[in-house]
């Protein structure tokens, strides 16, 4: 596989746990009607029915943060991309019970839907928590690549907003090493303050809380399209 975009393979299982009845109920009657769509332009219009800011969450994990930011900006359309069904029966369980209109969810590889979306069509995206992929020989797999980047930096609109978040020490030195050279983004932050305190208009997400309790310290990266 010689992809520098992505890793168009999914690694490990898209399935966990058997679903619940009520579980499998909601992905049945929900997934369909929110679901990207799974060919043809991915666009404001096609998604929501009117053009409106955009973003897109890359690997939600149960959906807390998406949402959150959905409840936060309901003027903005959020893409949640997720290969996991156990991630996306969470994000949907949110999207039922706080009746939230502005959330369409991809189950699959993020990429899949950004090279589907238009040049310069982002207001914001974020990358929370990925899979660290620590050994070496595994560097390649990360999302966190010159080549994703690259991607994201296209479809983001000038002044847009890209986070990213990670309590993996190897993998936080590889991001800022990855975005250092970057010629599109700029970092944002000034201070130890703004990358060791997560922002008022970021939600928790789970995985972070369980790293807290464990101990780990967290990173907090904002970065604006140039």
């Amino acid at each position: 596989m010689n992809d520098p975009l992505s890793i168009r393979r999914l690694y490990g299982r898209r399935t966990g746990h058997k679903l619940r009845a009520g579980q499998a109920a909601l992905v049945e009657r929900l997934l369909p009607e929110i679901s990207v769509p799974e060919e043809g332009p991915v666009d404001a219009a096609t998604l929501f029915g009117a053009d409106r800011p955009l973003a897109i969450e890359i690997g939600f994990g149960r959906g807390e943060h998406m949402a959150g930011q959905a409840k936060m900006r309901p003027e903005m359309g959020f893409i949640g991309c997720e290969p996991f069904l156990d991630g996306v029966v969470g994000a949907l369980m949110k999207v039922d019970e706080d009746a939230i209109p502005n959330i369409r969810i991809h189950m699959g590889d993020a990429i899949e839907v950004l090279e589907r979306l238009p040049d310069a069509s982002l207001d914001r995206a974020w990358l929370l928590h990925p899979d660290p992929w620590p050994k070496a020989r595994h560097a390649k797999r990360r999302f966190m690549n010159d080549g994703p980047i690259g991607l994201i930096a296209r479809k983001m609109k000038p002044g847009g907003e890209f986070r990213f978040g990670t309590d993996h020490p190897v993998y936080v030195r590889w991001a800022m090493m990855v975005m250092g050279r970057s010629p599109d983004f700029e970092w944002l932050g000034e201070n130890p303050t703004d990358f060791l305190v997560r922002p008022d208009d970021w939600p928790e997400t789970r995985y972070e809380a369980k790293a807290r309790q464990k101990g780990h310290e967290v990173w907090y990266f904002r970065y604006r399209r140039v």
